[in-house]
């Protein structure tokens, strides 16, 4: 067979990913936190990308969506100029006779400025000392007021004990390595190092180190510097000076206290019923926490990207939260200016060229994002309205599959849309991805499926309504849910509920039977 070369001509089409497609993807999951951060970064890399005020300025505004607009302000503002200043020539010859006066007002001659001690201070005077007035109530503008400049700082947890430490040991050396093993203290307070470890890296004797560290545990709070829960608590219970022996013994057999064995725990105790009673009231009160208290992290409310509230003719009126929209405006009008000044600059021409094409491409997907979390939102509560007219019982089993072929739109797309997406409904806020359950099996033939979460939630009803004399156990809750239309085997309803930390029904029996006990007396 010879081989020769040849022309071809074939026609085939692809998909490819090009840059702009694959920052809109990137922009339909984002959270709102990570939208802000990335519009502000394009923002600082496009100059003709601006953010629009939320303070209605509709005069700004038209100034970048606008044609004309830029134009018209630059060719009127010598005729406004030219115009306030013939009303003002006009209002200081044509005063009547007798008010001779009030011009002194316009020539900057008032009274009022014989002492400037008395009003704010000048820029020229003490410009470091303009922002502080202008922050404080009753200055220049009651806007600046900002309540967080008041705020006291928090005191940190190792602050706490690095104040105390000085008081407690009075060995110069034994305070700098104090300070050491307060660095090895994790969130809630405990003894994270290795004494042993630390005294060969130091010189000391662990035994030395051993002694430090009672000292250190005598701080406040009470717990502090603990090795475990159970030291945690004894030293707690020693401070109390309530560490006797059956309280010993107590804390350390907490697993048979998570276990609720009170049989085990008063017989190793030594102990009555009303005793150990009285025992575990009094570790209730106990902090097994103890550096929580200091160790706050800053909270970050969760704003609705989705607002659904009661429409006037009974249906569900849903809506994009105004606040979570980014809005980004495309400066026309500076393009405009700035290609007259850089037409014969080719380089320069490239840059705004591609910088509009950027600025364009990014309102668009901005657009569509907006857009495409709209059909999603309407979709679920389409599909899950009787879980907004009556509750929880109600919610229908529902995938990204039934979704998206109703929206006409990919799985993958949904996904994207429904991550880390949160709806306000007058049910409470949800995240998009808590509408989306499995669908088990009805125990009628041709009944309706049930959702994995109404399903759960029936157990957990079941649950909390038992009495100490008749505690559930999974087979119980089986009939139960069979006896409402639900089939559901045995060891799924162990699953769910191990999964909402519901102990076993041996647990729970002890459980109600110890607080029954605790109640009546």
């Amino acid at each position: 067979m010879a081989l020769s070369a040849s022309l071809l001509l074939r026609q085939t089409q692809s998909l490819v990913m090009t840059p702009q497609l694959m920052q809109s993807i990137q922009l339909l999951q984002m959270t709102h936190f990570e939208l802000v951060q990335f519009i502000a970064q394009e923002v600082e890399k496009n100059p003709l990308l601006e953010i629009a005020s939320g303070d209605g300025d509709t005069d700004t505004e038209s100034a970048f969506a606008g044609e004309d607009t830029f134009a018209s302000a630059e060719t009127g503002s010598d005729e406004a100029r030219g115009s306030v200043e013939a009303d003002a020539s006009e209002a200081w010859y044509e005063r009547a006779p007798g008010t001779a006066a009030e011009p002194l007002g316009d020539l900057d001659a008032g009274f009022e400025n014989v002492f400037p001690d008395d009003g704010p201070p000048r820029r020229a005077d003490a410009p470091e000392l303009l922002s502080q007035w202008k922050s404080m109530p009753g200055g220049e503008t009651g806007d600046d007021y900002d309540l967080d400049d008041f705020v006291a700082g928090q005191v940190t947890l190792r602050d706490h004990l690095n104040q105390q430490i000085p008081f407690a040991l009075d060995n110069a050396t034994d305070r700098l390595i104090a300070q050491h093993l307060v660095e090895q203290l994790d969130e809630a307070g405990y003894f994270c190092g290795d004494l042993d470890e630390i005294a060969q890296r130091l010189g000391k004797e662990p035994r030395e180190l051993e002694a430090l560290l009672k000292s250190l545990q005598t701080l406040d709070p009470p717990g502090i510097f603990a090795r475990s829960l159970s030291e945690c608590l004894a030293i707690q219970l020693r401070q109390k000076d309530r560490l006797d022996p059956a309280m010993e013994a107590l804390t350390g057999h907490l697993e048979l206290l998570a276990k609720r064995d009170f049989a085990t725990l008063k017989r190793l105790c030594g102990v009555d019923e009303e005793d150990l009673i009285d025992m575990l009231a009094e570790i209730r009160k106990l902090n097994p926490k103890p550096g929580t208290g200091f160790e706050r992290g800053a909270f970050e409310a969760i704003a609705p990207d989705i607002i659904v509230r009661d429409a006037p003719d009974g249906g569900w009126l849903v809506e994009l939260n105004p606040d979570t929209l980014p809005r980004v405006l495309v400066n026309q009008a500076y393009y405009r200016t700035v290609s007259k000044t850089c037409a014969r600059k080719s380089d320069d021409q490239n840059f705004l060229s591609e910088c509009l094409q950027n600025a364009s491409w990014l309102t668009r997907s901005l657009d569509q994002r907006a857009r495409t979390i709209m059909k999603v939102a309407s979709e679920i509560v389409r599909q899950q309205d009787a879980f907004l007219t009556h509750g929880v019982d109600h919610m229908r089993p529902l995938n990204l599959k039934t979704v998206a072929e109703a929206i006409k739109m990919h799985e993958s797309t949904v996904s994207r849309v429904t991550s880390n997406k949160y709806m306000l409904t007058p049910r409470g806020m949800f995240e998009l991805k808590y509408f989306f359950t499995v669908s088990i099996g009805s125990a009628e033939e041709g009944g309706d499926t049930h959702s994995a979460e109404a399903v759960r939630h029936r157990i957990r009803a079941l649950i909390s309504q038992e009495t100490p004399e008749a505690v559930l156990s999974d087979d119980d809750i089986v009939i139960s849910l069979r006896r409402g239309g639900v089939e559901l085997a045995r060891r799924t309803v162990a699953k769910y509920r191990e999964a909402m930390n519901i102990p076993s029904s041996v647990q729970r029996r002890r459980e109600k039977r110890a607080l029954a006990k605790v109640a009546a007396y």
